[in-house]
């Protein structure tokens, strides 16, 4: 109740009162002192002394997704990593031995691309330099990219064995990674196939589908006729009828093999009877179309209205059925017959009449459904595309023509194809589509869909290799991992996977690059890829290929004569090619199961990771690939638990671009605010949803920091010279003390369980309204005149410096795993010496006897009808009528029972902050003062009788009647 500084008038008791003392300043001046205290961990070695002494308790492993080594962090790196820091600090404080090892993705297109940049600059052609020594380029720009990285992690004060990460370019790493591929090779699982993938022009490389991003593009569209030659009814074949295929990729057409129609789909014949005079139809032509989509194809063809076309009748599936038509281009290439084949009509499930025509033009090269068509009819393939993007130069017609240029643009394969459709008579309308389109996300180019030899691992067929507990195919067995052995948070993303999944197709592995570990195997000159003997399968092959990686990196693959050292003695060298291409960058993250968590010390016996914990675009990208290679490998996931976060936006909620200017980057919240700043903001969002990010947002963050700050600030002013003499048993406690001490109990389980959960959204909003509220607002506001006032022995005095203490260790370990740097300054304040730091040691054990709902209860009762007396004195202060709340002495009636009751030996003058009070247990008198939310409650202001005391400021009767001159007995007691 006592104010910080007695008035001046009268005797001066200022050095009687206990002050708070603390050099804990307001201003945080984190930009500043957090250096100091990542050089102070560096020093006391905090990672490694905590995994020397936690050996003995159960391990938890969150396993680090690789981020690419190549340029500064953005925003959502720094998320990425503060919440996986979060995960591991919390986890280590609540008792277990908590390991993370970081770790960095280093081979692959970003970086090769980022040397061949190097190159063309200085007129430099990749091709023509040693494949040895390119490489050994790209090591370098990822080590220097991993440095970089490393310190801007750190930065944000994410702890870890940074000292010896795991990179995915290290030898061993290498070896294993190999040594992982030829699993697949063992088991039977491993083929070379020839079918659509997705394709970089620009790259020159297959893409996986996680390194698809997808962007608006604007298509060619068009709809072409395909002649009727052949059908089981002559209605089809006498007069000219044409079957209309729709496409926004006519770039296709040269390698059509077939038509395809829905069987549900009910299609109509349709007759031309009038025309415009820029069609290419003549009066009499007949045209199929899906009934549903007939009207839009003719607006299109500016043949809309019953003046131009009518329905003859319907075509039923069984019309259709054996239907064969010309290819719209038979002829054109004139003596050469490249396209004077049949075009077979056939039933195909995927063909809908949402869109386009209810035909599906087929290219079996150049798209998935079209080639599962090819798959279940005999389509033949065509390889008219080359790597660059371009038509094969002897192609008639569009030899050498691009379909996308280098430079990622369109070529003039579409134009070319729109005008030979149209000098062949059968460009029924043309068009422009702006859609949702597949582009790499490195060069940000469009792709295609084409037709090459690659190296695939087949998803569905049984392998052998003895582990069928969870299923004897990798789809099996990582459905069966989704399902039964791995916990998801949120949920969300068991079910994003989990269809993912079962759809997936075979996985493509191999790239046509040279910056990546090589696919480490031999196939049989002469041989089919279908042969049993086309790959070479043997075990000393394959430990001999392990062996020479681990001691030279797999550089040494395309060292000359390395064919021969590792086949010398077991089949004749000169029998076999050596495969060049190297594996998807996806391999080698899913892979890190096997080099980081089976085989480092501080990996786990059962190489499992307690959690992984990525972005969601992870469903398709590391979950997914160490999920396969993992039950390729191990016959189950990798993991126990997945936790997806949500991307980073805006204020506004709008994707951060450079070229907005609406990015945030992490250095910059660093410099403006300090990383704390930046991971308080991680705990304050729902990660679970895309997160918001600004100035504005910041400063908020900034507030709830300053808030929190001055609580620690009050509680370590008030600790000031506690020591273990001064601590008082709980036993012995009062009420309002012990109400603090069930409060803990609670908090400590919310605590506990948040982290478990990982929700440290709800942590953090839990403990910051528990500091300002509970205590700011409330606890730290009525025992402030006890802190300053009581004598220093006091029962009431030691209780509550007891409870600070049980709070100020709670509290600043309930929030070092957020608030890594300020939780530390609040430790090595009162506890400086230089081993010191709060990030050593556990969560305190909370007794469970301390938690007592019926006190809470009653208490929360108490707090009600404070509510009431300080609204009420708030009205008089407002009114001028009072300065301070010690000037009153209200009158308080009670009506409510049960508030009569929780009010029973409660120091109510104390609670609320006034000299003294009257309570009463009847209704309030007409004119009392009541708030609607606390039925049962009225008060009557009164003035406070008597002198004011000049060392704690209360105002009664007896001032000036004791010992000493102007102050209360019980500060006359103190002053002795």
């Amino acid at each position: 109740m006592c104010a910080d500084t007695p008035e001046t008038a009268g005797p001066d008791y200022r050095d009687t009162v206990f002050l708070p003392e603390t050099a804990f300043a307001m201003r945080a001046g984190l930009p500043a002192r957090e250096p100091e205290w990542l050089a102070r961990w560096e020093r006391l070695g905090v990672y490694d002394r905590l995994r020397a002494s936690g050996k003995d308790r159960p391990p938890f492993v969150l396993h680090d997704g690789p981020p690419y080594a190549n340029g500064h962090l953005h925003i959502g790196h720094a998320l990425n990593k503060v919440l996986k820091d979060m995960v591991v600090r919390s986890q280590q404080m609540m008792g277990r031995d908590a390991r993370y090892v970081p770790g960095w993705d280093c081979h692959g297109l970003p970086i090769e691309w980022k040397i061949e940049e190097q190159y063309r600059a200085k007129g430099l052609n990749k091709d023509d330099v040693d494949v040895v020594a390119f490489r050994q380029e790209c090591r370098k720009f990822a080590e220097g990219w991993i440095d970089v990285q490393r310190a801007e992690f750190k930065r944000l004060g994410i702890t870890g064995k940074w000292d010896r990460p795991y990179l995915t370019m290290d030898y061993h790493a290498e070896a294993v990674i190999a040594d992982e591929f030829m699993k697949f090779l063992m088991n039977g699982s491993l083929y070379q196939g020839s079918k659509p993938v997705m394709w970089s022009p620009v790259e020159k490389t297959a893409l996986a589908e996680a390194e698809v991003e997808y962007h608006d593009h604007t298509s060619h569209t068009i709809w072409a006729r395909f002649p009727v030659v052949k059908a089981t009814d002559t209605l089809f074949t006498k007069t000219r009828t044409d079957v209309v295929i729709w496409t926004t990729t006519p770039w296709t057409i040269p390698q059509n093999r077939a038509v395809a129609y829905g069987p549900g789909i009910a299609y109509g014949l349709y007759e031309i009877i009038g025309r415009p005079e820029q069609s290419t139809l003549t009066i009499g032509h007949r045209l199929i179309l899906a009934d549903a989509l007939a009207e839009g194809v003719f607006a299109q063809a500016k043949l809309a209205g019953p003046e131009m076309v009518r329905r003859l009748g319907d075509v039923r599936a069984d019309d259709l059925q054996g239907m064969v038509c010309a290819h719209p281009y038979r002829g054109i290439a004139e003596g050469m017959g490249e396209w004077d084949y049949d075009v077979p009509v056939l039933p195909g499930d995927h063909v809908t009449d949402d869109a386009g025509t209810g035909f599906v033009h087929t290219a079996p090269s150049h798209g998935d459904d079209d080639y599962q068509m090819g798959l279940k009819f005999g389509l033949p393939m065509t390889w008219n595309v080359e790597a660059d993007g371009s038509y094969r130069s002897d192609l008639p017609v569009f030899g050498g023509q691009a379909i996308l240029t280098p430079d990622g643009k369109e070529g003039p394969a579409n134009v070319s194809n729109i005008k030979a459709l149209a000098a062949a008579g059968a460009l029924l309308a043309k068009g422009k589509l702006k859609h949702s389109y597949p582009h790499s996300w490195r060069s940000k180019a469009p792709l295609i869909f084409r037709n090459t030899p690659q190296w695939f691992v087949a998803i569905d067929k049984p392998l052998d290799d003895g582990m069928d507990g969870y299923g004897d195919t990798i789809r099996a067995r990582a459905l069966n991992s989704i399902n039964q052995l791995v916990t998801w948070t949120p949920q969300t993303g068991r079910n994003r996977l989990h269809s993912m999944i079962e759809a997936r197709p075979d996985w493509v592995l191999s790239r046509q690059r040279a910056w990546g570990v090589p696919l480490t195997c031999f196939v049989k000159k002469g041989t089919r890829p279908d042969a049993p003997d086309f790959l070479l399968r043997n075990a000393e092959v394959n430990a001999r290929i392990t062996a020479a990686f681990e001691a030279e990196g797999a550089d040494v693959w395309y060292v000359e004569g390395f064919k021969e050292r590792v086949l010398a003695g077991i089949v004749d060298p000169a029998d076999y090619d050596q495969v060049f291409d190297v594996l998807d960058v996806w391999f080698d993250s899913g892979s890190t199961h096997a080099f980081v968590l089976r085989d480092r010390e501080d990996g786990t016996a059962d190489g499992l990771a307690d959690l992984y914990l990525e972005g969601t675009d992870q469903h398709r990208g590391w979950f997914h690939s160490s999920m396969l290679q993992a039950c390729g490998t191990k016959g189950r996931a990798p993991y126990r638990g997945v936790l997806t976060h949500g991307f980073t936006l805006d204020e506004k909620g709008m994707k951060m671009s450079k070229s907005l200017g609406n990015t945030v980057a992490p250095q910059q919240v660093i410099d403006e605010y300090g990383a704390d700043i930046l991971r308080l903001w991680v705990a304050q969002s729902d990660y679970t949803v895309d997160l918001r990010i600004g100035k504005e947002i910041l400063k908020g963050v900034a507030d709830s920091y300053r808030r929190l700050r001055n609580t620690m600030r009050y509680m370590l002013g008030a600790l000031h010279g506690f020591d273990e003499a001064e601590r008082l048993p709980v036993e012995e406690m009062p009420e309002l003390e012990q109400w603090v001490l069930h409060r803990l109990a609670e908090l400590d389980a919310d605590v506990r369980a948040g982290y478990s959960a990982y929700d440290f959204q709800g942590v953090f909003q839990k403990v910051f309204t528990f500091a300002t509220t509970d205590l700011s607002a409330f606890y730290f506001d009525v025992i402030k005149d006890t802190l300053y006032c009581d004598g220093a022995q006091t029962l009431t005095r030691r209780a509550a410096r007891t409870v600070l203490d049980l709070l100020y260790h709670r509290l600043t370990t309930w929030l070092a795993p957020i608030l890594v740097f300020t939780m530390e300054e609040v430790w090595l304040e009162r506890f400086p010496g230089a081993e010191s730091s709060v990030h050593l040691i556990d969560i305190p054990e909370t007794p469970a006897s301390w938690r007592n709902d019926a006190l809470g209860a009653k208490w929360a009762q108490v707090r009600q009808v404070r509510r009431v007396v300080t609204a009420a004195l708030e009205v008089q202060r407002t009114a001028k009528v009072i300065g301070s709340s010690l000037e009153a002495a209200p009158v308080v009636h009670v009506e409510n029972p049960a508030l009569q009751a929780a009010l029973q030996n409660v120091d109510l003058a104390q609670v609320t902050i006034t000299s003294a009070i009257a309570l009463t247990f009847g209704a309030a008198p007409a004119g009392a003062f009541t708030l609607a939310e606390v039925p049962g409650v009225g008060v009557e202001f009164a003035a406070a009788a008597g002198g004011k005391c000049q060392r704690c400021w209360q105002i009664l009767p007896d001032v000036g009647t004791h010992t000493h001159a102007g102050v209360c007995k019980r500060c006359d007691t103190v002053l002795g």
